[in-house]
């Protein structure tokens, strides 16, 4: 399941965050808690989606999380802290899309293997209504800007 793609202009991730590990990250077997993880990959999504800006007219308003998955590959502790949390967008359909994950320790080279791959999905939701809704075109253009070729 190694990604090995890019995304259109050359960038592995369409975006990396730096989201520090905190004490109460770690389990008691010293490695970074599998919910803790999800916590984790939430704040990166948050520095992504702020990271947009207010000049970003198409940006989606409010999605809720359908699918969660995290495959781990090697152990992440706090000295590996900040974790480099690199994300695009997987794929999408017409009410959801799915972000790629990419997770390594501050330490980790470049290209290496990272320790750990995830992935989110998420339903596109209308506030007002309380219901999914469809992704607008211009939102689907600014997700395939985000998409790995």
């Amino acid at each position: 399941m190694t990604e090995t793609s890019t995304l259109p202009d050359g960038r592995r991730h369409a975006f990396t965050a730096q989201v520090p590990v905190r004490w109460s990250d770690m389990d008691a077997f010293g490695h970074v808690n599998h919910a803790r993880m999800v916590t984790l990959m939430e704040e990166a999504r948050i520095q992504w989606l702020l990271s947009a800006g207010d000049d970003y007219a198409p940006h989606i308003k409010s999605a809720m999380i359908v699918h969660v998955d995290i495959r781990y590959r090697a152990q992440l502790h706090h000295d590996d802290s900040p974790l480099r949390i690199g994300m695009w967008i997987k794929g999408f359909r017409s009410v959801d899309f799915t972000i790629g994950y990419e997770i390594a320790g501050a330490a980790a080279p470049a290209g290496a293997r990272p320790a750990c791959v995830a992935t989110t999905q998420m339903a596109v939701v209308d506030i007002e209504k309380h219901s999914l809704r469809r992704l607008t075109a211009a939102e689907k253009d600014r997700l395939r800007e985000w998409t790995r070729s």
